[in-house]
């Protein structure tokens, strides 16, 4: 490295030159512009080869400068000792004012380059953090190096005397700059051996204090070129740093800078007068306390608040701990922790408060307007509970309800009932609760009283919902037996016993049967044949209802496809399977039916899938997938028409192919004519669904023909199809395959 032997050279030549050898003693001033010269070239060639950060290349485009005007300014000072040779001279002003120059143009880069630092507080810390350190150690500085210079006999001149205060300056500036950086494109150790730079004035005032006027020579010759050796040692520093890494400050620095400022005040024990510089001392040493006092104070704040911030965030964990973050009431650990403290101290009440249907707002409306529900529910139950007990949310549409003591539940009970009646929340929603009630006293185990309050909220709702029930000794069995109901329907869908019956959808004039539909039996081991009103809710509630439905589609389809094969494509015209909304909502559900499809080779046009209203009325996905079922040529039925919220506005979205007029309309339609409310309304909403059908071109059947009177009468209001225990009952497909026979025979005879 140039300056390195820069300064090797003139350290041997000022050796030799003491022991009397050559040279003048001016060529002591070739040293510093020499080795300030090689620093800025070696900025420059940083600056050229190194793709610098714009804040890094701003800093050294500025020590670039500086380093020049050191040079320029030490060499109007060894032109000037040249010429004035064997005396040796003081710094010209032009040679001050270049060098001066350079300390403020490298202070001001050392001062721009950013701390990192985010907010106005931390920034107002680390300005009374640095403060203290700067005038600390400037303290001992000026104390120990420039106030010896200023009252030294030699007569230091003006010039050289504010150099080396500047010098002081940028070095403490550059020590106390780098001690708080985080981190950033200017490698931290570069800026501290540059702010070191300004410290080669501590060892000139070491050297003039000992030496007087003798120590020009070797301040020249050896103790100065250390600064551009330490400058060229910190462009090597950033031309392999990457980047520095964010660290912590020094905070130990300000109580440095107390230990130097205490040093100064020592030493003026032991002087007999205190003069100017020793009361300038005691003036910084106040000023460095002053400030500790306040950034003491400000830590205090800091503290203070810190430790309110630790509270308040504590409270907060614990709060998030123990409540719902939906809609803030108590979680069940804060209610299982309630309700064992509650038994230990005496009787408890539980409500469990289910919502009836939830997951069908979920389904159509999504879970968004579901979770504003849950919020509206959360806010009636705590103002129907009041100052009683402790309302919870114990999970998705479940609530709870805590009373103690001789609070009885019923009444409460009935006021979360009566705050249901109404439309909740923004969307002006219904929603129904089912309630379980449960009471235990000291001492009982706290999943005793879950267990019987659960237990009788599935009683309520077995009892049709929207009410209460009341835990009594053996209200568990027929629940437990539901539960057993649902368990066994796995085992059933694996051992196949599950069967299809059909029953016949035929012409009402002539008899013939034109479609049948599919229904499921489940033929127990033991039970023997269990209703579909029994299996069929704890399918839906199990989610076995999607594999059931699977099974119910794909046998129908086989069997009407071996009908077609058997008797010819005009034997039957549809084979109508039920579905579930269930089904609907299955992401796989369309991928099954195509494949069933494909699989039995019937075509699609022959498959009517029967839908509920109630499954139709479950938002817009749902109606998409019927859409790609009505694309895909299977034709749609709306069942049990007339019986739910049935409008032309849902005949006009939902692309239905038939409807069939649900049973309640055609029981005792053969009684119109005696003129009662009934039979006059019975009559009109058949003949409205005949109506509507025809202006949307839609089949109808209508459903639970029991006599030919009720036959003769549909057909004198235009139903040409129909289905019911008169024309024919569900029979196995062995039965359904001889009737197809006997039509066929009919047909051809």
């Amino acid at each position: 490295m140039a300056t390195s032997g820069i300064l090797v050279i003139w350290t041997a030549w000022y050796l030799a030159w003491l022991a009397g050898g050559p040279g003048p003693d001016t060529l002591a001033y070739i040293a510093m512009p020499l080795g300030a010269a090689v620093a800025a070239h070696s900025v420059y060639r940083l600056m050229r080869s190194v793709r610098l950060d714009p804040v890094a290349r701003r800093f050294w485009r500025g020590l670039l400068i500086a380093f020049a005007l050191v040079a320029a300014g030490y060499t109007v000072l060894a032109v000037a000792a040249f010429q004035q040779r064997p005396v040796l001279p003081d710094m010209p002003l032009p040679a001050a004012a270049l060098v001066a120059s350079a300390f403020l143009v490298a202070g001001w880069s050392v001062a721009r380059v950013p701390l990192g630092i985010g907010g106005g507080s931390q920034r107002w810390k680390q300005w009374l953090d640095r403060s203290i350190a700067f005038f600390g150690c400037s303290t001992l500085l000026f104390h120990f190096g420039l106030a010896p210079m200023i009252g030294s006999s030699a007569g230091w001149s003006a010039q050289m005397l504010v150099l080396l205060g500047m010098s002081f300056v940028l070095a403490v500036g550059g020590i106390t700059k780098v001690s708080y950086i985080g981190g950033g494109p200017v490698d931290r150790v570069a800026i501290r051996l540059i702010g070191s730079c300004g410290m080669v004035g501590a060892g000139i005032a070491l050297v003039s204090v000992a030496g007087g006027a003798d120590s020009v020579i070797p301040t020249q010759a050896v103790v100065m070129p250390f600064a551009p050796l330490l400058a060229t040692i910190a462009v090597r520093r950033q031309w392999t740093s990457t980047g520095t890494k964010p660290r912590r400050a020094n905070t130990w620095l300000p109580y440095l800078a107390i230990a130097a400022v205490d040093v100064p005040l020592l030493s003026l024990l032991w002087q007999h007068e205190l003069g100017w510089a020793g009361r300038l001392v005691i003036t910084a040493a106040v000023l460095v306390n002053g400030l500790v006092a306040v950034r003491q104070l400000v830590a205090t704040r800091e503290n203070h608040r810190l430790l309110r911030e630790k509270r308040a965030s504590e409270e907060r964990l614990r709060h998030e701990v123990t409540h719902d973050g939906l809609t803030g009431l108590g979680n069940r650990g804060l209610f299982r922790e309630r309700l064992g403290a509650a038994l230990d101290r005496g009787a408890a009440t539980v409500l469990l408060v289910d919502l009836d249907d939830f997951k069908t707002v979920n389904d159509s409306l999504g879970h968004e307007i579901g979770d504003h529900l849950l919020i509206a529910v959360a806010e009636a139950l705590r103002v129907a509970t009041g100052a009683d007990g402790l309302p919870v949310r114990l999970g998705g549409d479940e609530f709870a309800v805590l009373l103690e003591g001789d609070v009885i539940g019923e009444p409460v009970a009935e006021r979360i009932l009566e705050s249901f009646g109404g439309p909740m929340s923004t969307h002006h929603l219904l929603v129904n609760a089912s309630i379980g009630i449960a009471t235990a006293n000291a001492g009982t185990p706290l999943d005793h009283v879950l267990r019987d309050a659960d237990v009788a909220m599935y009683a309520a709702k077995q009892r049709g919902k929207a009410n209460y029930v009341r835990y009594h000794g053996g209200m568990e069995q027929p629940v437990f037996a539901h539960a057993q109901l649902g368990g066994e329907l796995r085992r059933a869908l694996d051992a196949e016993e599950f069967r299809l019956v059909y029953q016949p959808i035929v012409e009402l004039a002539t008899g013939r049967v034109i479609g049948v539909e599919s229904l499921v039996r489940w033929q127990h081991p033991t039970r023997g044949l269990v209703s579909p009103a029994e299996f069929i809710p704890a399918a839906e509630g199990t989610g076995l209802i999607v594999p059931l439905g699977r099974f119910v589609i794909r046998e129908a389809c086989r069997q009407a496809a071996a009908w077609l094969a058997e008797f010819g494509p005009d034997a039957l015209q549809k084979i109508a399977p039920n579905v579930s909304v269930r089904q609907l909502h299955d992401p796989d559900f369309l991928g099954d039916v195509r494949q069933i499809l494909a699989d039995t080779g019937l075509p699609a046009d022959r498959i009517v899938l029967e839908l509920t209203e109630s499954a139709v009325l479950r938002g817009p996905q749902v109606l998409q997938t019927l859409h790609q079922l009505h694309a895909m040529g299977i034709r749609l039925a709306l069942d049990d028409f007339g019986t739910g919220e049935s409008s032309l506005s849902l005949l006009r979205a939902f692309p239905a192919s038939i409807v069939k007029l649900d049973k309640s309309f055609v029981d005792g339609i053969e009684l119109d004519e005696d003129g009662t409310p009934e039979a006059t309304a019975r009559q009109a909403v058949a003949r409205a669904v005949i109506q509507m059908a025809g202006a949307l071109g839609l089949d109808t059947v209508a459903e639970g023909i029991e006599n030919q009177v009720q036959a003769d009468r549909l057909i004198g209001l235009g139903y040409t199809l129909g289905q019911g225990y008169h024309l024919a009952r569900p029979m196995p497909a062995d039965d359904l395959t001889r009737l197809l026979a006997v039509q066929r025979e009919k047909a051809t005879a």
